[in-house]
């Protein structure tokens, strides 16, 4: 395996992904500043996203990474793979589109949109195509062209950050345009309108893959192609819905405009603390090409045992400087949202948790065991399911966090659990207790004492002991291994 190549390519991926991320993070204060709390329009945002990401892995059915697999498979034409692919989730999307725009209006009403059932016509189309691309992108990957998979990426993050702009920052300000951005639920609608149309654009961009499904169809390949999707398609499922169950059952169990409002707090509020979704992303790029390579570190436990100490090590430093700097990081947001900040540690937790079972789960990958993925994070998506359902007619979005922060955390003890049974890693305990403490000591003093304080003696004396911990973890990197 060439190592630099790998090295390169995942850089360039990566690079897409994050960046990609970090400038859409980036429209959060400005849709939250412009959208009024009380509307219930970032609600709106943050439930049909959820929407949208669950039915993308409904319509994709894990045949992105059946068509690596059967591509590079001996003895497999990999045109047929990929013609193959595109018609399925061609075919499935443009079924999924028939079904949506018969049942529009009792669809939308059934969701609580009958205002506005345009939303959900453009929601359908985002994901059918979404789908579709979803396909062509990893047969970019398949065939090595990062460069074109970036171009591409781009050619909708960059038109999209400019549209958004200027119908927040922009709009606002002309008078024959307020009112089309009042009758959108103040820029809410023309969100969605902009991102219908940079996907349609970069559809058009596809011309030259698109051509690609004229290469025929096979139907004993595509049986096979199925047979081996269908447990990705589980797996994808469960590991969506960790992600969004609470996103789409809020309004639910909390109907009419309270609920989104509720929802609209606290997506603007979990937004800030997805930057350790960003930083978890960031370490599974540059770890997992390491951990699965064909080098003298594939397999060996001291490798995993490694990855997982670091990585808990650097996101409780992460969470330390977010709460810390509080004063700071809430200007991320609106200031109307900002009664949901007391759910920010406990969703960053969660995200750790998260990041912790990745690193934990490479147990069952690395035995080609992965079902026991589907499994454990199953029980996680239950875990979370009921707190929601039990507590959100209680205590609203408060239990949406402590949903996440318990269905991961229970998925994390359970795959150590099973993984120190089935495939044992010396993980470093007392390094990793240790740091743990710390950190709890530091959050205990900030959340007592510090929190009270005015803006800039709070972070003061927080640096104070941000700098002690720092120093804790350059000590322990200038006696390791790496």
């Amino acid at each position: 395996m060439n190592l630099k190549s790998l090295a390169k390519d995942t850089a360039l991926y990566g690079l897409v992904s994050i960046v990609g991320r970090f400038l859409n993070y980036l429209l959060v204060p400005v849709h939250t500043y412009k959208i009024p709390v009380e509307s219930g329009g970032y609600g709106i945002v943050s439930n049909l996203y959820a929407y949208t990401a669950l039915f993308l892995a409904l319509l994709t059915f894990g045949m992105e990474t059946t068509l690596f697999r059967f591509a590079n498979k001996p003895g497999t034409d990999d045109k047929m793979v990929y013609s193959n692919a595109l018609r399925m989730v061609g075919g499935v999307s443009l079924g999924f589109l028939a079904v949506v725009f018969l049942l529009l209006n009792p669809i939308a009403g059934a969701m609580g949109y009958a205002a506005h059932p345009e939303y959900i016509a453009m929601f359908a189309l985002i994901t059918a195509q979404d789908a579709f691309q979803a396909v062509m992108y990893s047969r970019l990957r398949q065939q090595r062209r990062p460069i074109r998979f970036v171009i591409l990426k781009f050619a909708f993050i960059i038109p999209s950050i400019l549209l958004n702009l200027f119908i927040f920052l922009v709009m606002p300000n002309i008078p024959s345009l307020q009112g089309i951005f009042e009758q959108f639920n103040y820029g809410v609608g023309l969100i969605f309108v902009v991102n219908l149309f940079c996907t349609t654009l970069v559809s058009f961009l596809f011309i030259p893959e698109i051509r690609g499904i004229a290469y025929g169809f096979d139907k004993g390949l595509a049986r096979e192609m199925l047979r081996y999707s269908w447990p990705l398609l589980l797996l994808s499922l469960v590991g969506v819905l960790n992600q969004v169950a609470d996103k789409i059952l809020l309004p639910w169990l909390m109907p009419g405009e309270e609920g989104m409002v509720q929802l609209g707090i606290y997506g603007a509020c979990v937004k800030v603390a997805m930057i350790m979704s960003l930083l978890t992303q960031a370490f599974r790029y540059a770890y997992e090409p390491i951990v699965f390579a064909d080098n003298k570190d594939r397999n060996n436990p001291a490798t995993l045992a490694d990855g997982t100490k670091y990585f808990i090590i650097f996101t409780l430093l992460a969470f330390l400087a977010v709460m810390i700097y509080m004063p700071l990081v809430q200007r991320f947001i609106g200031g109307d949202y900002r009664e949901g900040l007391g759910v920010i540690p406990i969703v960053m937790m969660a995200e750790i948790f998260m990041g912790v079972y990745f690193n934990l789960s490479f147990w069952y990958k690395l035995t080609d065991q992965n079902w026991w993925g589907a499994i454990i994070s199953a029980i996680g998506v239950a875990v979370m399911i009921a707190v929601n359902v039990i507590f959100v007619p209680r205590i609203g979005y408060w239990a949406c966090a402590w949903g996440g922060f318990a269905g991961y955390g229970v998925s994390m003890l359970i795959s150590w659990l099973l993984g120190q049974k089935k495939y044992p890693v010396p993980y470093d305990l007392k390094t990793i207790g240790f740091f743990m403490l710390m950190a709890s000591a530091i959050f205990l003093v900030y959340w007592f004492w510090l929190k009270e304080l005015p803006a800039w003696p709070q972070m003061l004396l927080g640096t104070v002991l941000l700098a002690v911990y720092g120093a804790f973890v350059y000590r322990i990197i200038k006696h390791s291994r790496i």
